[in-house]
């Protein structure tokens, strides 16, 4: 197995990232058309909002790379989404992970989680959570196999009736 390093991401890493979000909203796409597509321009859209939020404290973008070359990433963020009704609670969220399928089952999935932990774990952090596409077996059995737990169920009903 190939060595993989983890580090911050940096401005020259936008492009492939915003590769990698379009490979991620591609597969959500296979998995379950349900799932919204990309926006016309999207993945610049996206790297763009990454690059501005590089030096935000409660903002870690994260790159994993195998023998030099990029091989998946991950975005969270440290949130309070707790409002004036709850015992406030630190918290984090990932909002975005994805490895190349070329380096699946390398560790490199284990290896962004595992920093993105210590880096909560620093923050202060009581805990992280994060969506996972229902039709996502895969990424079920991965965030199970790290420890994740369900908390909530998205649930959605269409709307079947015709529109005018």
């Amino acid at each position: 197995m190939a060595e993989v390093t983890v580090r911050r991401a940096l401005r020259t890493d936008m492009d492939a990232i915003a590769q990698m979000w379009m490979a991620l909203v591609d597969h959500h796409q296979e998995l379950d058309r349900r799932l919204p597509p990309a926006a016309r321009a999207g993945a610049r859209r996206y790297a763009a909002s990454l690059e501005e939020r590089l030096d935000d404290a409660s903002t870690r973008i994260l790159v994993a790379e195998i023998d030099g070359q990029a091989a998946g990433y991950v975005l969270a963020m440290i949130v309070d989404m707790m409002n004036d009704m709850f015992v406030q609670e630190t918290s984090g969220f990932v909002a975005d992970i994805y490895v190349k399928s070329e380096f699946r089952r390398d560790g490199v999935g284990r290896a962004l989680v595992e920093t993105l932990h210590q880096w909560f774990f620093e923050s202060g952090v009581d805990f992280y959570e994060w969506h996972v596409a229902a039709l996502n077996a895969g990424a079920m059995a991965f965030w199970s196999a790290l420890g994740g737990k369900p908390v909530l169920v998205r649930m959605r009903k269409e709307i079947e009736e015709a529109r005018s």
